[in-house]
């Protein structure tokens, strides 16, 4: 018997973002079954060592294979910083592969050519820059990227100072504006700061609603063969 219902397993280094993605899924793709699998010593752990650890990359293609053996249609990994660790995984399995950021960095692509990139951690500023360079080459695309770490806002976002890092974030998208053709927000709770940015000159992106848009069409496809 054929299967209606498509499941989507997403993969998740904190808690942070589960209800909002739950959300996204249900609004954008409610047609779908959302799973979750969730492993919070993860980002620690990356932050800890200045990027994946053989270790972080083992656990992640098990989460991958698990969601797999679970009867997963799609893997949704939603942390940018182990983007990378995603893209071994999902070699690793038959199951199609979604990163958060894909859809994001391929926008980027078509909107210009000089991109600035902003983070509030170094361990995502290098896989997000990557990602636009991967992405730039396989639509035969030249980038010039530009990257900005607003150093000391992830701290104050920790310690519960929510209000002073989405200044600081603001500040430094506004700083660079004038002289690009878009703003990748590597992280996806950046999303918060948009309102507080107002209308900007040029787009600034950011990945959850791309990310959930681009896997739900993904997945339509994929249940449309599979029926």
């Amino acid at each position: 018997m054929s299967k209606t219902k498509g499941t989507v397993t997403i993969v998740h280094t904190s808690f942070v973002s589960v209800d909002d993605l739950t959300a996204l899924f249900n609004e954008l793709g409610p047609e779908f079954q959302v799973r979750h699998i969730v492993d919070d010593s993860l980002l620690p752990e990356v932050l800890a060592n200045g990027g994946v650890t053989s270790e972080v990359v083992s656990r992640i293609c098990a989460y991958y294979k698990a969601a797999q053996e679970a009867g997963s249609d799609l893997v949704f990994n939603q942390c940018s910083s182990v983007g990378e660790a995603a893209d071994i995984a999902a070699r690793m399995i038959r199951t199609p592969v979604i990163k958060v950021d894909k859809k994001m960095a391929m926008v980027a692509c078509e909107t210009g050519q000089r991109i600035a990139v902003a983070a509030t951690l170094k361990t995502t500023l290098g896989p997000t820059c990557r990602l636009l360079e991967s992405t730039a080459q396989e639509m035969n695309k030249k980038l010039i990227i530009e990257p900005i770490l607003i150093e000391g806002a992830f701290d104050e976002l920790i310690s519960g100072n929510r209000s002073k890092h989405n200044e600081m974030v603001v500040n430094a998208i506004r700083g660079a504006l004038d002289h690009v053709d878009a703003v990748v927000c590597a992280q996806g709770s950046m999303v918060a700061i948009v309102p507080e940015l107002g209308e900007t000159k040029v787009p600034v992106l950011t990945s959850p609603r791309m990310g959930v848009a681009y896997a739900v069409e993904e997945l339509r496809k994929i249940m449309h063969q599979n029926n």
